[in-house]
């Protein structure tokens, strides 16, 4: 059920913000969920895995790039008599 909801994306970074929820009552109807208050929290929770998860994922690939030009941004230089 989860995976028939679709993705939404912010437009200029492309960032995954999420399911777009707003068809899940035709979905239920659709597939005749008997409970659809059960679904719909683990559908939730499971999305808040995937967000969590994604955002980890986004930090990590940001810190890395962050090493790779050279740490916090600050240049040192030394005074250095040969």
């Amino acid at each position: 059920m989860f995976d028939l909801l679709s993705d939404v994306f912010e437009g200029m970074s492309a960032t995954y913000m999420g399911k777009d929820w707003s068809h899940c009552t035709q979905l239920f109807e659709l597939w005749e969920v008997e409970d659809p208050k059960v679904v719909m929290y683990f559908m939730k929770m499971y999305e808040r895995i995937i967000m969590q998860d994604r955002s980890e994922e986004t930090e990590r690939k940001r810190k890395q790039d962050e090493r790779k030009k050279g740490g916090d941004g600050k240049n040192y230089t030394h005074n250095v008599k040969g």
